[in-house]
């Protein structure tokens, strides 16, 4: 039995069904219409594997060197310990709107509508981004194919890029109003790209090291995976806020609970199955990509500041060759491209939930009527996409990039409070079995902690205006300011729904004290 009992007809708005449980409210979107194995290809696409990898191992290896393989595996352990909270919180409460309905469950109305803001802004960055490196691939795969650099140059005017990018968001837009089933059918194709070439690439990659084509080349040792051996603090947390960025997204599949098959157990099953792919795939191509080039800081070393925003388009020749080569820039275009898709799932159905508990406006509480979606929400997400992404491009590229920064800061303050959030509302089953007391308590609590020490070491290494592409504002660091902005802005946005929705925020509409009904396997 399950707390999503009272579910509305499609076309109805959800407000006026009747509240299950503890005020838990089905929210009439397209039951069994995902399985597990839908479900993590959801989850590991959301986190567009292969474009992080190429927009984070330069990066990555300026930071830490050769313990790069190191600082994934310390980024992999908070995901993981927090996965673990997600998956408990599910079973108990399946509920689309995740970590906002589940804060509010644990510590009231307030904390739970900013730990809901927080996924949706740092979605829509993580959208615009996307969009835009889905962009930038799209010219630069078009310009190989046909071999003409003018075409590749198109990229560079800001017109064609923009309207490219809107084109590309439209189409995401509508794959994601058609529902999940849409959904998963591109994504098996888009996912299952990706991770093929990613092996074939490290095949490559660890040839090319034996054969000894390059002078850079290393030899694998053991020490890559010392997270101790990085050479000071401050570098190993610059290397984990970019490792922590890398695993952002698996709970996409979390947020399809209502729609996904078993949705008591499947979705933390998925979460916890692209959790272990991503950290395998990031570790083989981590290790692979050093041994064949070296993390140092000239030539084709991961390091190099000319080319550590995008190393596959640095590697792909050398490494895999002309012909194969074109692969990885099919694979980054199909990684930003597919995660640019799914990404419209967690911001819709959040809107979508804190709208049926009244914690945002009426009309973002329906959903279409055939295709159980969220139409108004994922619309919505997608002009706010489009508008922040063109805005951002016409004012300034460095505020574009500073915002892409200020990302980290949302992720670690949102996931933290959910896994703080599973250890308060578990809090009376932590003494009845050693099983509780790990995954319902130790586990989260440790998750959030290393998150919030994360947030707190950005949010100090933001003030300084070095930070990101080095602009400021009256000698405060851009980061800083659009990242504590952005969270200002949310309490603003609060402060005004809790004048127009008050049953919300006094609690009445989704209460605090219900404790977590006993799911039947």
């Amino acid at each position: 039995m399950t707390q999503l009992d009272a579910r509305p007809q499609a076309g109805d708005t959800v407000r006026d069904a009747a509240p299950a449980n503890g005020g838990v409210r089905g929210k009439g979107l397209g039951g069994n219409s995902v399985g597990l194995m839908g479900s993590a290809v959801i989850g590991i696409s959301t986190v567009a594997p292969v474009y992080c990898l190429t927009s984070t191992l330069g990066s990555t290896a300026g930071e830490v060197g050769v313990q790069m393989p190191a600082v994934f595996l310390a980024g992999f352990l908070p995901m993981l310990l927090v996965a673990f909270a997600y998956r408990e919180l599910n079973k108990a409460m399946p509920d689309c709107g995740t970590s906002f309905t589940w804060t509010v469950k644990a510590f009231g109305p307030r904390l739970g509508w900013m730990c809901g803001w927080g996924l949706v802004i740092a979605t829509i960055i993580v959208l615009s981004n996307l969009a835009g490196v889905a962009t930038s691939y799209f010219w630069l795969l078009a310009g190989e194919i046909t071999g003409s650099g003018s075409i590749a140059a198109l990229d560079d005017s800001k017109p064609v890029h923009i309207l490219t990018c809107l084109i590309l968001i439209a189409i995401a837009t509508a794959i994601s109003y058609r529902g999940m089933t849409a959904t998963k059918g591109v994504q098996y194709a888009l996912v299952g790209l990706q991770l093929v070439v990613l092996a074939l690439f490290v095949a490559m990659a660890v040839q090319k090291a034996n054969s000894g084509d390059f002078a850079s080349s290393l030899h694998f040792s053991w020490s890559w995976l010392n997270p101790f051996a990085v050479q000071s603090f401050a570098a190993f947390t610059a290397g984990l806020s970019l490792s922590i960025f890398m695993f952002w997204g698996w709970d996409a599949c979390l947020t399809a609970n209502e729609e996904t098959v078993g949705s008591e157990k499947t979705p933390g099953r998925a979460a916890l199955i692209a959790m272990v792919v991503l950290v395998g795939s990031y570790l083989a191509t981590a290790v692979a990509a050093q041994m064949a080039v070296g993390s140092g800081g000239s030539g084709l070393g991961l390091a190099n500041p000319d080319t550590s925003d995008n190393v596959f388009a640095a590697l792909a020749g050398p490494v895999m060759g002309p012909g194969l080569g074109v692969l990885l820039f099919i694979a980054v275009l199909a990684s930003a491209a597919a995660s640019l898709q799914t990404t419209f799932i967690p911001v819709a159905r959040t809107v979508l939930a804190m709208s049926a508990y009244e914690a945002l406006p009426a009309s973002y509480a329906r959903v279409h009527p055939r295709f159980r979606t969220p139409g108004k929400a994922t619309v919505t997400a997608g002009v706010a996409t489009g508008v922040f992404y063109t805005v951002m491009t016409l004012v300034s590229e460095h505020v574009l990039v500073d915002t892409i920064y200020a990302l980290g800061l949302m992720i670690c303050f949102y996931y933290a409070l959910t896994a703080f959030a599973c250890a308060w509302y578990f809090r009376a089953d932590l003494t009845r079995s050693g099983r509780d007391l790990l995954f319902k308590g130790l586990f989260p609590v440790v998750g959030g902690i290393l998150l919030t020490a994360v947030f707190g070491k950005t949010l100090y290494d933001m003030w300084n205006p070095a930070y990101g592409s080095g602009s400021s504002v009256f000698g405060v660091g851009s980061v800083f300011v659009i990242g504590v902005g952005l969270l200002l802005l949310g309490l603003v946005l609060m402060l005004v729904m809790q004048r127009l929705s008050p049953a919300f925020f006094r609690g009445e509409v989704l209460t605090k004290e219900t404790p977590a009904l006993v799911v039947e396997d």
